[in-house]
């Protein structure tokens, strides 16, 4: 019996509507007593879940028809079985990861169009001017106390501390999971199911993958919303970079620095591709801090 009951409790584990097919067998036996045969289940049981009984030795062959090799051990397992999880259960999962939290604000909205406003600024020289007057209005302080490669790097420090907690705040990592979690649990469902045969079970699986797309654009959702906040507020920082490197507003004896790995450059020197010295420097500062400050702050930025 400990054999067979282990066989049943795999079964039940792997698939939890074994549970159903085992009780419908269970029932139509007469609690072991009868025998059976595939017509008799049929309206019950997909064919792959009667494979998997005949496979697992739950049932036994005696001529043409089958008998359950150990009632004692199905009725066990159906008496220790937790109630099966319903489709209205599930209904009810997919509307919490579904439900509309996940949606943005009109501030979110406005901060998006803002961001792209804003970014006209690499390219639009007048809109470039009025942010970096506006910005130089708060650093142009900074600026004239301290060397312009040290604004750099405390501008692109308090960027990657206010990146980093705006991911924090913003992006519902329980939500991010469950997104996830749905995804791993059609995938392991569609393994099983095609290793069972089961077509029937196949076929529902591929109409709830079909359904779990809308996920994707729900994880997107979740992920750029503190993007564009992180953009509407980076933006004007890097555009003050732009407008004092490119148009002249750093003073003479500021325009070349020794810098790591590269030596003495200038800040228009292009040292990785076409991608100048001033660019390289602030990114290079940025992600440096950003991890720094993930790390020391225990700050999670991506789902388990």
């Amino acid at each position: 019996m400990a054999r067979t009951a282990d066989k049943i409790e795999s079964l039940i584990a792997d698939d939890s509507a074994m549970a159903d097919a085992l009780a419908v067998v269970y029932d139509r036996t007469d609690g072991g007593s009868d025998r059976i045969e595939w017509a008799d289940v049929n309206d019950a049981l997909t064919s792959g879940q009667w494979g998997r009984l005949i496979e697992k030795d739950v049932l036994e062959s005696v001529g043409d028809e089958f008998r359950l090799a150990d009632p004692d051990a199905v009725e066990a397992a159906l008496d220790d079985e937790p109630p099966t999880v319903t489709s209205t259960d599930t209904d009810a999962d997919v509307a919490d990861i579904d439900d509309d939290e996940s949606s943005w604000t009109k501030w979110d909205k406005l901060a998006a169009v803002g961001a792209a406003g804003l970014f006209l600024g690499y390219s639009q020289r007048p809109i470039r001017d009025v942010v970096g007057g506006t910005v130089d209005v708060v650093l142009g302080p900074v600026d004239a106390v301290v060397p312009f490669y040290v604004v750099v790097l405390v501008v692109a420090l308090l960027t990657g501390l206010f990146t980093t907690l705006l991911q924090a705040n913003l992006m519902d990592m329980e939500k991010m999971s469950a997104y996830q979690q749905r995804m791993k649990d059609i995938q392991e469902k569609r393994k099983q199911a095609q290793e069972r045969g089961d077509d029937e079970a196949l076929e529902e699986i591929r109409e709830e993958q079909m359904d779990a797309m809308g996920d994707q654009m729900g994880m997107f959702k979740e992920q750029f919303r503190p993007m564009v906040w992180t953009m509407f507020v980076t933006i004007p920082v890097f555009l003050w970079i732009y407008w004092m490197v490119l148009d002249g507003h750093v003073s003479a004896g500021e325009w070349t620095i020794v810098a790591p790995l590269i030596g003495e450059a200038r800040w228009t020197s292009k040292v990785l591709g076409p991608m100048q010295l001033w660019i390289v420097w602030y990114f290079l500062c940025s992600m440096s801090f950003t991890q720094l400050l993930r790390k020391s702050l225990n700050i999670q930025t991506t789902p388990t």
